[in-house]
């Protein structure tokens, strides 16, 4: 398996994240359904903080300060007076094309230095990245049902 197989995978999960927001208001994308800080819009803002983190940070060793976005990963739920559906999205598909940029020349083995852990192996980093994704994708579609029900109120 190389690293582009594994990809095809999480590109399923990063397509159908971004998807999540289609055809909803503003509001609906920003409506708090369960106590924690989790929203539809803030989730996808959440999944790009994951990819900037996992094939920027891990790879590069830069800081999370150096690359702009938050210390830690309840932070980067926090959605900004200035976060649309348009912008979150756009930044999330945008980090995801860097993240696939980022390893397209290394193989499995490869050791990231970057990470906070020590050095991982790109195939510990693409299967950590595809069980997140996919676990963000659930909790994206139980929240779009309870939006999409509550039209029907």
């Amino acid at each position: 398996m190389s690293p582009s197989e594994i990809l095809t995978f999480i590109d399923e999960h990063r397509h159908d994240l971004a998807e999540s927001l289609d055809g909803l208001t503003e509001e609906e994308a920003r409506r708090r359904l369960v106590p924690s800080k989790t929203t539809l819009l803030g989730l996808v803002k959440h999944a790009t903080f994951v990819e900037k983190v996992w094939f920027d940070e891990a790879v590069t060793g830069r800081s999370r300060a150096e690359i702009g976005i938050p210390r830690t990963p309840d932070a980067s739920f926090t959605l900004d007076s200035d976060d649309t559906i348009e912008s979150v999205r756009d930044a999330y598909r945008e980090a995801c094309e860097e993240s696939r940029q980022a390893v397209q020349e290394k193989s499995l083995d490869d050791l990231l230095p970057g990470n906070r852990r020590g050095p991982l192996p790109l195939s510990w980093v693409l299967l950590h990245v595809l069980r997140e994704t996919a676990q963000h994708c659930g909790h994206a579609d139980i929240l779009r049902e309870q939006i999409l029900a509550a039209r029907q109120q």
